[in-house]
């Protein structure tokens, strides 16, 4: 949580309007653990993202497992300024992650100053119902937090690339490091409206991207 709250702060500091999060990034991707480690909404260890969105008028999605009656979700947790709490359940699981989570409820497309911001976590990236779903309720932006491994990059680039090319800004989230007995690879990275890649990140360091909408500039910064 500490170093959300750090990577929160630095993109406040470099004028951001939002930040999002890679696939549970809280506890890190380990299905098995993820029963152990499951979250509620209203968990204490919760409130500090919602006093920074507050403070600082930015809207903050974190990845964790979800704890719900039927079982646990993975999720994203959106804090945005004087709104309740917002979750997006993944609702296409991968059938690796089926023994571990049950599927969740996809989350309509979310204003972020009058940007209409559609989700996707990882596995859903690939899945053409998701976003045949999604694109009916006409996004500006696509964002799919994920946790991929190298094979999955070049796949996942084609798909955004694909997915943008429609008309709409595409951003890749993918976290580095450790992650169920593979290694994360990285790369998050974004797309224009014609589909083609603007800016990404390496493999190995951890960093933001700030990327403005309205004019397609990207700032990088590694931290």
């Amino acid at each position: 949580i500490i170093a959300h709250e750090q990577f929160i702060l630095n993109a406040v500091t470099l004028g951001a309007d939002a930040i999002f999060f890679s696939e549970l990034s809280l506890t890190g991707y380990e299905p098995a653990l993820a029963g152990a480690l499951a979250l509620s909404p209203t968990d204490a260890r919760l409130t500090g993202f919602k006093a920074l969105s507050e403070r600082h008028e930015i809207t903050i999605a974190v990845g964790a497992p979800l704890k719900t009656q039927a079982g646990t979700i993975i999720s994203l947790l959106i804090f945005q300024p004087g709104q309740s709490v917002l979750i997006y359940g993944k609702q296409y699981l991968h059938p690796d992650e089926e023994p571990w989570f049950v599927p969740g409820n996809n989350l309509a497309p979310i204003s972020i100053n009058d940007c209409r911001v559609g989700l996707a976590i990882c596995y859903e990236l690939s899945v053409e119902e998701h976003f045949n779903n999604m694109k009916s309720t006409k996004p500006d932006v696509y964002i799919a937090s994920v946790a991929k491994f190298s094979k999955g990059i070049e796949p996942s680039y084609n798909r955004l690339a694909s997915i943008a090319s429609t008309g709409v800004h595409a951003l890749f989230v993918n976290a580095v490091g450790t992650a169920d007995n593979g290694i994360c690879a990285g790369g998050s990275a974004v797309w224009n409206k014609k589909g083609e890649l603007l800016a990404k990140l390496d493999d190995v360091h951890e960093g933001l991207l700030i990327f403005n909408s309205d004019t397609e500039e990207v700032l990088s910064h590694k931290l």
